[in-house]
């Protein structure tokens, strides 16, 4: 077997691993954080349960911690409420990025998590099945220890050769996206093996699982082998490490290979993470802000490297260079060692331990602004700034780029930082706060509004399809992320306001007019964020199906936990509807029921079409019931 069917046969309570098939596999972990976390727990406080049924559960705060009013603080509090009420780990803000806090503190090889981030396959560099899915996703699984997934194939990715001095973890993970695409991983697991996986550190396999993400992929993994037992043993975890691998003649669904000796140092243009070239043939493009940190790239030794690169060097006049180390350990390492200091003389500008501007929360480009950030996704308009270009390059070439005052891979001898420091990690349980009072209150300020509510499936639907978009539509696209609307996660009423506003700002106008409706999209419908907002936006516009070419996983998910038929076309069919056509699903609870082709009459133009839903068993349950909240209510929890 492979790794990663390995693992998820020790945890399988459900299902075969064939691939296709719907399966259920025991949880030991879960983690939030708040701009999902709010919702999942306002969900996990819906199904009654005083303990969570995994081994360990954690709540960060890491995502909404520019308080320039009430509602971001009122969230923590009620999050700081409910953890403690349910037996869950509460990392206050500033403690860091909870995928990095995660691999630092809780992350152990052989065991499951699911996460409320898209980016929580982070942790399948310790030899996990670590996977992104909805926020009611994760709140089911704190209550029942289950979680459901259509089993995915395996992918082997098998890395030969040494990387060159200045080719990164990176630039690896962006050779796979320029190989794959986007849309590449979709309902697969990215396994990694070969004599390059072998030689890269625990935190370089991190950045690869990481943007693993980007792909589409449900997770991604490494073994567990002597590099995780030396990262496990400086964080003073060493009882946690097992050894764990594949069968030498394990069997993969494909296979391809990555020779890191003939790679160089790589960049992701806008505004996409596949749109991958060589630095070098932009070399010279000026720049205007860099971006150091985020979960993917603000490990220790990234933080290191960044540091010699700048020591007794000068960023440039121009360029605002901005820093933000992963967790507050590697803070507190930094700030001992002397790293710090050489980072603040050279200019550099350092953030709290958080995501910050990765989702744009604060440290916007300037309007056309050029921006180098070492994040995982350079989306149109992410940074918080719609007509800024965003480029996606490793730690090494940001740093050298800021210095240079324009995107450049050509580094002088002297910048290369050949031994990181192997130093065990300042450990600070200040941070954490895990409690249980069964009788603890709830708090709840006034900006937490109610879950919305999916409608039940009838017979016949109809409504005006009140938009229609192109490939690739990303969450962040649905409900944009940014300072200014992060502070409402848990108000959808006020969201619903700016759903697509950054495609088409009368798009909520319509969808109101329309009282019922449908979206029209292309390939890869939802990728990115696992964001659940963008399926409960839509839920709360009474929007009751997306017709599109194909969906990503996790967004799939969250339509039909929210009762929101996702509805697969052929590509040549996608033209024969347009914006303002009226339709109707024909027999739609009984196509929904028999699990058939669902009929989509084009009242304007007199056509029909054929759609399909390939849904399980239960996910028919769901969109019967009209979500899966209402299931478990209506059921009492017996269909969780």
């Amino acid at each position: 077997m492979n790794l990663a069917y390995k693992i998820l046969a020790s945890k399988l309570v459900s299902g075969e691993l064939v691939p296709g098939q719907e399966i259920g596999i025991r949880l030991d972990q879960t983690l939030t954080q708040d701009s999902t976390g709010t919702m999942a727990y306002l969900q996990l406080e819906a199904m009654g349960i005083d303990h969570v049924a995994v081994e360990k559960a954690v709540a960060y705060i890491d995502h909404n911690m520019l308080q320039t009013g009430f509602e971001n603080m009122d969230d923590h509090e009620f999050i700081r409420s409910v953890a403690k009420k349910h037996g869950i780990v509460f990392s206050k803000p500033g403690n860091g990025v909870c995928h990095q806090l995660h691999l630092e503190n809780f992350a152990k090889p052989g065991k499951t998590l699911i996460g409320s981030d898209s980016h929580t396959p982070t942790c399948g560099a310790m030899g996990m099945i670590a996977i992104g899915a909805g926020g009611l996703d994760v709140a089911v699984g704190m209550a029942s220890g289950i979680y459901y997934l259509s089993c995915p194939s395996v992918l082997q990715v098998v890395l030969k050769g040494e990387k060159p001095t200045w080719v990164s973890a990176k630039d690896i993970i962006l050779a796979v996206l320029r190989k794959l695409s986007v849309k590449g991983g979709v309902n697969k697991i990215i396994e990694y093996t070969g004599t390059g996986a072998a030689s890269l550190s625990l935190t370089e396999r991190a950045t690869i699982c990481n943007m693993g993400a980007e792909l589409g992929a449900t997770t991604s993994i490494f073994p567990s082998d002597e590099r995780t037992y030396e990262y496990l043993y400086l964080q003073g975890r060493a009882e946690d490490y097992i050894e764990l691998k594949a069968d030498d003649d394990a069997v993969y669904d494909e296979i391809i290979e990555i020779d890191l000796s003939k790679l160089v140092p790589l960049v992701a243009q806008p505004h996409s993470p596949d749109a991958v070239c060589e630095v070098g043939q932009l070399e010279g493009m000026s720049i205007d802000q860099v971006v150091i940190g985020s979960c993917t790239n603000s490990s220790f030794s990234d933080m290191m490297k960044v540091a010699h690169l700048l020591k007794g060097r000068k960023v440039a006049d121009h360029v605002s260079l901005v820093i933000a180390p992963g967790s507050s350990s590697i803070l507190a390492m930094l700030a001992e060692n002397g790293a710090l200091a050489a980072m603040i003389q050279s200019g550099a500008r350092i953030l709290e331990c958080g995501c910050g501007p990765c989702i744009g929360m604060g440290q916007a480009p300037k309007s056309k602004g050029v921006s180098l950030r070492t994040i995982n996704r350079n989306f149109k308009g992410r940074s918080g700034t719609n007509d800024a270009n965003v480029y996606l390059v490793s730690p090494e070439v940001a740093a050298l780029s800021a210095v240079k005052g324009y995107l450049s891979d050509q580094f002088d001898e002297d910048m290369y930082l050949a031994d990181i420091p192997n130093i065990p990690y300042i450990k600070n349980p200040h941070f954490f706060i895990n409690e249980y009072d069964q009788k603890q209150e709830v708090i709840m300020g006034p900006n937490i509004k109610p879950v919305p509510r999916g409608q039940k499936i009838t017979d016949v639907i109809s409504g005006e399809v009140v938009l229609k978009v192109e490939d690739n539509i990303s969450t962040d696209h649905i409900v944009p992320s940014d300072s200014k609307l992060l502070p409402y996660r848990s108000n959808v009423e006020h969201l619903a306001k700016f759903a697509f506003s950054k495609v088409d700002s009368e798009f909520y106008d319509r969808a109101i007019h329309a009282k019922q409706g449908f979206i029209v999209g292309g390939d890869n419908y939802g990728q990115g964020s696992s964001r659940e907002h963008a399926a409960l936006v839509p839920s709360y516009l009474n929007i009751r199906g997306v017709i599109a070419v194909s969906f990503a996983r996790i967004h799939r998910s969250n339509l039909i936990n929210n009762g929101i038929l996702p509805l697969v076309i052929n590509k040549e069919d996608y033209a024969l509807i347009s914006q303002g056509d009226q339709i109707e699903l024909i027999d739609a609870k009984g196509s929904v029921d028999e699990d058939r082709e669902v009929t989509i009459l084009n009242k304007t133009t007199s056509k029909t079409i054929k759609a399909t839903l390939n849904l399980s068993q239960r996910e028919k349950q769901m969109l019967l019931y009209g979500g899966l909240l209402n299931m478990i209510k209506e059921t009492g929890g017996q269909k969780i």
